[in-house]
């Protein structure tokens, strides 16, 4: 039976979820560009998915250690069906040359999830494997309208696929969680290493992936100050989850004890962290389009955004701080009036943001940005990350 015990995240689990990020950046090719309304509703459809599907395998990686044989060729087998899935995400919902792409995905994905299934109950003792078991009901239950969606296409696929969720996430916290108990937690300080690190590679990867699209029209000073106040920007959002929230969630889960310290991974973490993901997503597609829109103009600052790239890169990011608040409030630590204020400014930003040319805009999102990372020293100082406070 595998071991138990505290441990650090292994480089192959770092390899996994670079693959996933990989997969990640995909749905932000899949949403368009320049953004479409209804492929970013959709590709926020696919991120739940894959990031459940995700989330399954650090649960896994969290009861037994799985860079060793044979467990190692079978998580082998599920990277290479999110990377099938990265592949074939932009025709995600469209017919091209080849095998059917929806249906390629779903494959995909009933992959990663037998894979787990199969792992988890292998690695569980036999109360975990009566949890397994009601579980995977609710799991296979969902592969029906996700490969029945596939078939029919366009606005069913949607709808059946949005179904394939609430039917895993229903079975996820309405029975396992709700009624036997949740998943057991073995190590904390490894369940908050490993979120975090999927977080860093997403921040990094999809802002990467939105610059490297303006190829050589880099070499434009003004395409060049944009990248350059995308960067301020990520950064930004580093710094506000990483010395401040973070922390705090981590310091919530190692401090919390039996049901307790469960039921904080999964809502805290598993939960929380989604909204992050989907900020930094949206964000960068919206990066995107501000970087396309200033190398195709003439004038120096480029067309203002349309509404779809505006509500991406200010929604976003509202999205992302939204996120943090969530991860505080189910970390336990509880959330402020002006916190939530915070989160909300970029919203009320959205009309400044659509009225400007696309460089001034995301210059007015970073400046504010700036701010709430400047905003504890100005109320006099800061402590290191080691040593949280409740701001």
């Amino acid at each position: 039976m595998p071991g138990r015990g505290v441990r650090a995240v292994t480089p192959f689990e770092i390899f996994f979820d670079l693959v996933f990020v990989f997969t990640l950046t995909r749905i932000v090719a899949f949403m368009g560009k320049p953004p479409d309304p209804v492929a970013m509703g959709r590709g926020l459809l696919l991120l739940m998915l894959l990031w459940f599907a995700w989330s399954g395998y650090l649960w896994l990686g969290n009861q037994t250690r799985v860079d060793r044989p044979p467990v190692r060729l079978l998580v082998l087998a599920a990277m290479a069906g999110f990377f099938v899935a990265a592949l074939v995400m932009p025709n995600a919902w469209a017919d091209a040359p080849g095998l059917d792409g929806p249906l390629l995905l779903a494959l995909a994905y009933v992959l990663l999830r037998a894979v787990h299934l199969a792992l988890y109950y292998w690695a569980g003792e036999p109360m975990l494997r009566v949890r397994i078991r009601r579980f995977a009901v609710a799991s296979v239950l969902a592969w029906l309208p996700l490969l029945a969606g596939a078939v029919l296409g366009g606005g069913a696929q949607t709808w059946l696929w949005a179904l394939a969720f609430l039917i895993e996430i229903g079975g996820q916290r309405g029975v396992v969680q709700s009624r036997l108990g949740g998943w057991p937690v073995r190590s904390p300080e490894y369940f908050a290493e490993r979120h975090g690190l999927v977080l860093i590679i997403a921040l990094g990867e999809s802002f990467l992936a939105a610059g490297v699209g303006v190829g050589t029209m880099v070499t434009k000073v003004p395409v060049l100050a944009g990248a350059v106040i995308g960067f301020i920007l990520i950064a930004c959002l580093w710094s506000i989850h990483f010395d401040r929230v973070g922390p705090l969630a981590e310091q919530a889960l190692l401090r919390a004890t039996g049901e307790r310290r469960d039921r904080v991974a999964a809502d805290a973490y598993s939960l929380g962290h989604l909204p992050l993901i989907a900020g930094v997503l949206y964000t960068a597609l919206g990066f995107e389009d501000v970087l396309a829109l200033i190398s195709a103009a003439d004038t120096s600052g480029g067309e203002p955004l349309e509404w779809p790239g505006v509500v991406a890169l200010y929604g976003g990011t509202a999205l992302y701080l939204l996120g943090t608040l969530l991860v505080r409030y189910l970390s336990g630590r509880g959330a402020r009036r002006s916190h939530l204020v915070i989160a909300v400014v970029p919203l009320l930003l959205l009309p400044v943001g659509r009225a400007l040319p696309a460089l001034v805009a995301i210059g007015v999102l970073a400046t504010y940005l700036v701010g709430v990372v400047l905003l504890p020293f100005a109320r006099g100082g800061q402590r290191p990350a080691s040593a949280p406070t409740d701001r």
